[in-house]
């Protein structure tokens, strides 16, 4: 029969869980403002930014390369094809699914707001380093890579 005392939770000031969510507010704070100039939401933001790097994608691809699922990815690539930033293709092969494209609409609204990233990554880089960032990047990624 074990007697040993219950282990007590670990302090939420060391909890990753908390923590992840404490940074990625310090990080989104200002970014929301500027994503807030370009009418998009972040989820809007994250899908534009996969398609403009990846190009003409399906939505499963969206979905996990932007962290959506895939009724919420629905619904958002509704609200950007209304916009005009993203249009819809059907698949040559498969006519159950479609690509994914940037507009020039779209390519234009991330085009305006580059100059406004590129300084707030430069601020984080500022204060924290480029090479703390880059091994908090990489440190995240293989963290990512483990729960796969």
């Amino acid at each position: 029969m074990d007697t040993s005392a219950p282990q007590s939770p670990r302090a939420t000031s060391r909890s990753l869980p908390i923590a992840l969510l404490r940074a990625r507010e310090t990080v989104m704070v200002p970014i929301r403002a500027m994503l807030a100039q370009a009418g998009v939401t972040e989820q809007q933001w994250r899908v534009l930014r996969v398609v403009h790097e990846r190009g003409p994608s399906d939505p499963a691809s969206i979905a996990r390369d932007a962290c959506l699922l895939m009724p919420s990815l629905t619904r958002i690539l509704r609200g950007l094809e209304d916009k005009g930033l993203i249009a819809r293709t059907p698949h040559e092969t498969d006519r159950r699914t479609f690509w994914v494209g940037i507009t020039a609409a779209g390519e234009a609204l991330i085009a305006a707001h580059l100059d406004e990233s590129n300084r707030l990554l430069a601020e984080l880089e500022d204060r924290y380093g480029a090479d703390r960032l880059d091994r908090l990047l990489d440190l995240l990624e293989e963290l990512a890579a483990y729960g796969a």
